[in-house]
């Protein structure tokens, strides 16, 4: 009998490991159901196990068929259809392959029996801690419409953040590729065309021409030396990813960068306010609510902050105190977190604030790729400026021998 490794959620929402013996994962979620236990993760020992990405919500499957299929769900419970039949409603008219077969799996545990939080938290590669949490406290406080429904809009908000940064970044790293191919071309087909000229004459050159010269003769002889660094730093930076010192040292690098680590913060404040407000709105417990919210937050340093956070939080101490004692928690998230305390709307409050720093994100954003493009412009025509000019001085100058 195949042995099989579990991670689940006990009633009180703490972490539980162990393992089970059982002929099929199915025997294990019925286990686990009698114990009373919420599944996370279940894989047999030995197998591989799929390594999730911590960065959203989804897990395979796009942001927009994820929240397309909330809200639909949202829809059919909200019309009090039965679920397993707005389960098999929405598996007939889904689109997407991958998530088809992951709701075949889905409403085939929910006609076993399993509650829907169940059915989904047996798939972590495509519905997260954080969509499983809320799905369940839908479910205890008996509003699982408004719940997916709320989730359906995070998801729709977290598409457009993601595609206002895919949108901003595309001209300016087309600029660079159109730009690099220009340079490399003139510096490796053109350049030592021309050098031939120059060459026969036997003329003294200019400083600048002899440089350009020597650059081309560099790019031309020893290219793979650059592209072999490339290939191998793939390798390597994926290794150095699999360590949490690398990982820590390199968030913590991102935070200090003079433009780009302001806007980063921003986003991170954001994605962590409209987290944990979203949790405590569907009634998910506020220790619970930050552990899921410190494992959403993709970066490092963040993530070791609220770790401490959600420590004092634990021990009775208030949110905002905690937050106020960690200086990468500006003043008026912690403002808004005291005064959401004091008057009993912690949630809305860091709804708001989340709202505030996603318009900080973009609007900073914004201004960035508006000064970007017209430097970006200047750098491309000053480099081949330099080369033209260094190519029609000695021109000039043998004009000159000859008059």
């Amino acid at each position: 009998m195949p042995t099989y490794r579990y991670k689940a959620y006990s009633a009180t929402g703490a972490s539980v490991v162990g393992t089970l013996d059982a002929d099929s994962e199915r025997q294990v979620f019925q286990q686990l159901k009698l114990k009373g236990l919420l599944p996370r993760e279940v894989h047999e020992e030995g197998a591989t196990e799929a390594v999730p990405s911590s960065f959203s919500f989804q897990r395979g499957v796009s942001a927009a068929d994820l929240s397309l299929f909330t809200r639909r769900l949202a829809t059919l419970v909200a019309s009090s259809v039965p679920l397993f039949e707005a389960m098999g409603s929405l598996h007939e008219q889904e689109e997407n392959d991958v998530l088809k077969r992951v709701l075949t799996r889905v409403n085939a545990r929910i006609a076993e029996g399993a509650a829907l939080s169940r059915a989904l938290a047996a798939e972590p590669r495509f519905f997260g801690d954080s969509y499983v949490s809320m799905v369940a406290a839908g479910e205890a406080s008996g509003a699982l419409d408004v719940v997916l429904e709320r989730l359906a809009d995070f998801l729709e908000e977290q598409e457009q953040v993601r595609s206002r940064v895919v949108s901003a970044l595309a001209y300016p790293i087309l600029m660079i590729l159109v730009g690099g191919g220009v340079m490399v071309f003139l510096l490796t087909v053109v350049i030592p065309k021309i050098v031939v000229i120059f060459e026969d004459s036997k003329a003294a050159l200019p400083l600048i021409t002899i440089a350009l010269i020597k650059f081309s003769h560099l790019l031309r002889n020893l290219w793979w030396i650059p592209a072999g660094m490339a290939i191998a730093s793939v390798p390597l930076y994926r290794t150095a990813m699999k360590t949490d010192a690398f990982r820590l040292r390199r968030d913590t690098l991102l935070l200090r960068l003079p433009v780009a680590g302001g806007m980063l913060q921003r986003l991170i404040l954001s994605r962590f306010a409209r987290v944990l407000g979203l949790l405590l709105s569907s009634g998910v417990p506020i220790i619970r609510a930050l552990d899921i919210t410190g494992e959403v937050l993709v970066n490092r340093v963040y993530r070791a902050m609220l770790h401490g956070v959600m420590e004092e939080v634990a021990q009775g101490g208030s949110l905002s105190a905690s937050l106020r004692k960690r200086p990468l928690f500006p003043p008026l998230l912690v403002h808004l977190t005291g005064v959401g305390e004091a008057g009993g709307t912690l949630e809305q409050m860091l709804l708001r604030a989340g709202t505030a720093y996603e318009r900080e994100f973009s609007t900073s954003l914004t201004r960035l790729m508006g000064l970007m493009e017209p430097f970006l412009v200047l750098g491309m025509g000053l480099a081949v400026g330099i080369v033209v000019m260094a190519v029609l001085l000695p021109i000039f100058e043998m004009n000159q021998l000859i008059k």
